[in-house]
């Protein structure tokens, strides 16, 4: 709901496979909600990524019940599951407008993205419409510190006035890791909430990566 004085709802939007959400994830929505004052941050899991069609995911609603666990106890973090329950790949573009036609048109909407998806930003559906309908908040990546910002806002000019380029804590934990050393029978507890731990052993879920 709007805020008092009439000033629109702001909220974040932080999507992606969540396979798994990692306490990185959690970090860098808490630092944006707070530096943007956001009302709350939307976590969006993907269904199937199209630029990723060939990547092995994690059953949807295993990715999804880890989002769950790792949200429950913050009152600012909220679950959408408008990715999950489409069928076939899914677009960020129709995810926007769907917020957009859900939050009404004075809503502020921050995509919160690292910097590393910006160099394939030009691949996604419909990049400038993405623009329209959302602020793009963009986070610091390990290994992304000389990022080519001029010639990026050359191709997206409509973006200038249209991102927010936040220092956030630098927490180098990737899914890639946490999979590896959860299919070698390793603790990642330091890595994930230890909800999402808990369902992770319990599931067994990276046992052949």
């Amino acid at each position: 709901m709007p805020r008092s004085g009439g000033s629109s709802v702001r909220v974040g939007v932080l999507g992606g496979t969540f396979d798994p959400i990692h306490l990185g994830h959690l970090k860098i929505a808490e630092e944006v909600r707070l530096k943007l004052d956001l009302e709350r941050v939307l976590f969006i899991p993907t269904g199937q990524p199209r630029l990723r069609v060939d990547e092995f995911l994690s059953p949807v609603a295993d990715r999804l019940r880890m989002v769950e666990l790792a949200t429950s106890d913050d009152p600012y973090f909220q679950v959408c599951d408008n990715e999950t329950r489409r069928s076939g790949p899914t677009y960020t573009v129709d995810t926007l407008i769907e917020l957009r036609d859900s939050l009404g048109t004075d809503a502020a909407l921050y995509f919160i993205v690292g910097v590393d998806i910006l160099s394939r930003f030009q691949d996604w559906k419909e990049p400038e419409r993405v623009l329209e309908l959302c602020n793009l908040v963009v986070v610091t990546r390990p290994g992304y510190e000389d990022f080519e910002w001029p010639a990026w806002l050359s191709s997206f000019p409509q973006a200038a006035d249209r991102l927010t380029r936040l220092d956030t804590t630098m927490v180098d934990i990737s899914g890639t890791e946490i999979r590896r050393r959860s299919g070698q029978g390793k603790s990642v507890r330091e890595l994930v909430p230890d909800s999402v731990a808990e369902y992770i052993q319990e599931r067994n879920l990276y046992a052949r990566q």
